[in-house]
């Protein structure tokens, strides 16, 4: 919707897997929405944008290189992964079908755009995730490394903490090995978990709205924060609490790949961008979101619980991110104000909240 407000040509192809898993783990987003058709026919109608839609999997190379010599896009955006990491740990069934889908469409869409399109620039999602948290800075995608007297620039190191994370690894590899082998553009952007439900497209009608995930498999922490606020239910912090991330507004995350797309990367090296604004630790978070939720006279408690992860709890965080920046990002920063308008657009579908699907049922062993 985005893109095509701007005047673009958009076709959307999505074969609802992540739908298709939400239901198949009780995670149903807080509110319904229609399927991909229907949608892009109801933004025509508010807009009049219209939005070629396709159903199809896109692990299926024969799908894929169909879309792409029919299309012949000048960028793709690659969004067709299985998204949660503690799906991809649930168990072996989960794990492989996350492992299986996420390099088989990442693969098969690199391959279609060598044989078919080979001046279309994608620009696929990756994760922040895939660094871990080492006890250094982290660069922006590559690191400088100065061993026995020589000098060389590398992929900077990874160390994903789930399967998801892993196969985000593995996609950033096999990326720049076809980049650096046929000449190929790719941006891979490093995107932290992003908050938010409101779009100016998605806000032309309520069936518009992004899926606004808020259990423990999809929904991301600060989504999830604000709804256990909403229903009087204890933030819950995992561990400590320490555990410090890049997050970004949604508003952010279109903006980012409007600036990749209007500035492609070039030929023969991997364009790796950190796509976040700011840093929180979820103890932090859960203090800001009990703040907000006080000026709607709503009383928070947090509360700590057994991390149902493998993880450091503490730990050194410190991520450059000037790419996007130099690109013209301009940051929506998360604020009350953004807390409480969330908490509103969350409060009139409050009898929608399962509370049963916000504490983990996933654990890492």
């Amino acid at each position: 919707m985005h893109f095509a407000a701007r005047g673009h040509n958009v076709v959307a192809i999505d074969n609802y897997l992540r739908r298709t898993i939400a239901k198949e783990t009780d995670s149903e987003p807080l509110i319904s929405t229609p399927g991909l058709p229907e949608r892009a026919g109801l933004f025509e109608e508010k807009s009049g944008h219209k939005i070629e839609t396709k159903i199809g999997d896109l692990s299926d190379p024969d799908v894929m290189f169909d879309i792409v010599k029919q299309s012949m896009p000048d960028a793709i955006v690659h969004y067709a992964e299985q998204p949660s990491g503690p799906y991809s740990m649930k168990a072996f069934d989960e794990a492989r079908r996350t492992l299986q889908n996420n390099l088989d469409v990442t693969f098969n869409c690199i391959w279609a755009i060598k044989e078919s399109n080979p001046d279309c620039h994608l620009i696929k999602l990756g994760t922040m995730g895939e660094y871990g948290t080492p006890n250094i800075d982290i660069e922006e995608g590559y690191i400088t490394i100065t061993h026995n007297g020589r000098k060389h620039r590398f992929l900077f190191p990874r160390a994903a903490s789930t399967l998801y994370h892993t196969t985000k690894v593995l996609d950033t590899d096999l990326l720049s090995f076809y980049v650096r082998t046929y000449d190929l553009r790719v941006t891979d952007l490093m995107q932290g978990p992003v908050y938010g439900l409101s779009t100016p497209e998605a806000d032309l009608d309520p069936r518009l709205c992004p899926n606004f995930h808020y259990d423990d498999i999809f929904g991301t922490v600060v989504n999830r924060f604000v709804v256990q606020a909403i229903a009087g239910v204890p933030l819950s912090v995992y561990g400590k609490g320490g555990q410090t991330r890049g997050y970004l507004n949604l508003l952010d995350t279109l903006q980012c790949i409007e600036l990749a797309v209007n500035e492609p990367a070039n030929r023969q090296q991997l364009r790796i961008l950190n796509q976040f604004t700011e840093t929180f630790s979820v103890v932090d978070l859960a203090q800001q979101v009990k703040s907000a939720a006080k000026q709607m006279d709503i009383d928070v408690t947090i509360e700590h619980q057994e991390n149902p992860r493998k993880e450091m709890e503490d730990h050194y965080y410190n991520p450059v991110h000037t790419g996007l920046t130099k690109l013209g990002l301009k940051p929506n920063y998360l604020s009350d104000d953004v807390l409480l308008g969330m908490m509103k657009r969350v409060k009139a579908h409050k009898d929608n909240i399962d509370t049963r699907i916000i504490n983990p049922r996933i654990r890492w062993s």
